[in-house]
């Protein structure tokens, strides 16, 4: 099945133009058109070979949300006009103890990524920078109705990579809760944290972004350059998440936990932290990390959503502006998502 594209061929490489053959739909497949994709932080990292182990041509993007066009025989969630969304991963051995809890995402055998990965049968996998896609009717997501399409995209990574953390540390009314940055992960953290009903504070270096925090639902601002802000501030968090993509210093912000509180990384720098035993150690605390979500979790944080009206903040681009979309998230020019119009392919 044919489909058009944006690939990149190499890592120092422009995307452009590309032709992929799609497998032909099985009994279990649905094939949706695709009509919106988020570019996240990490389609940046892989194309430009930046965490390692890229394979190229690479088609990057796995915020996807389209319309059904087709069904296999054996499909029963989906039909065709139905919105369907695609996130991180299409497959995953199904059998391991991970994927048998529906936490597909740390599946301990195969999970099939988006783009930049491999089927079972060794077949690259090309994500949503394309017209369509083919994925197992397990791994697609129901959109809710009345969603804005281009708004919802990028939950399919951003929104459940925030909220999959935030249960499972079980946030919720009474929680004291910190959001370290303000982009594309961080400012749907905050929507969804406190829509739980935590008390959120925002972490930054960027004091004009304290009306953006505000709006989007934060109680406080903490400007982290201020040392006296800071010191006052210390252990009268909960739970932190930290979604920085950039290399930081994890000291300052462990200070800020109260006892048997737990910092979560989200964002994934290049490099590795140093972490002193005696910031953990004091104060009992946690340092720990959290990927994505599985499918259920997925579904149900989509339904979340929807149901607080909780969207990204997006700025709509055509295809052909995706290299400058590029530079413009790694410079911190975006509030706070780019999501390509996939009609303009």
């Amino acid at each position: 099945m044919k489909a058009r594209a944006y690939a990149t061929p190499g890592p120092t490489a422009p995307l452009g133009p590309f032709a992929l053959e799609r497998r032909e739909p099985g009994p279990a497949d649905v094939v949706i058109d695709i009509l919106y994709c988020g570019i996240c932080h990490s389609d940046i990292h892989q194309a430009r070979d930046e965490w390692g182990g890229s394979r190229y041509p690479m088609v990057p993007g796995h915020e996807i949300v389209g319309r059904v066009a087709r069904t296999g025989a054996a499909v029963t969630r989906f039909k065709p006009g139905d919105l369907a969304g695609v996130g991180c991963f299409v497959d995953s051995c199904r059998t391991c103890d991970s994927c048998r809890e529906g936490l597909e995402q740390y599946c301990e055998r195969h999970m099939v990524a988006t783009y930049n990965g491999t089927e079972h049968d060794g077949t690259p996998t090309f994500g949503g920078y394309s017209s369509a896609i083919v994925v197992d009717e397990n791994y697609v997501l129901a959109i809710p109705d009345g969603a804005p399409l281009d708004r919802t995209a990028p939950l399919l990574c951003a929104g459940i990579t925030t909220y999959s953390p935030l249960r499972h540390w079980e946030v919720g009314p009474g929680s004291r809760v910190g959001i370290l940055g303000l982009g594309g992960l961080g400012h749907v953290g905050v929507r969804i944290a406190a829509a739980l009903g935590a008390e959120v504070t925002v972490l930054s270096t960027s004091p004009e972004k304290e009306a953006d925090a505000r709006r989007l639902g934060a109680h406080r601002f903490l400007l982290t350059s201020d040392q006296e802000q800071v010191r006052q501030a210390r252990a009268s968090l909960d739970f932190i998440l930290d979604t920085v993509s950039a290399p930081h210093d994890l000291q300052p912000y462990l200070r800020l936990l109260a006892r048997d509180g737990a910092m979560v990384q989200v964002g994934a720098p290049p490099e590795p932290a140093a972490v002193a035993a005696f910031a953990l150690i004091s104060g009992r605390k946690t340092l720990a990390g959290s990927s994505i979500g599985g499918i259920r979790e997925t579904q149900e944080m989509l339904d979340f959503c929807a149901e607080h009206g909780i969207t990204a903040d997006v700025e709509v681009i055509p295809m052909h502006r995706v290299n400058e979309a590029y530079d413009r998230t790694v410079a911190g020019d975006v509030h706070y998502r780019f999501v390509i119009d996939m009609a303009t392919l």
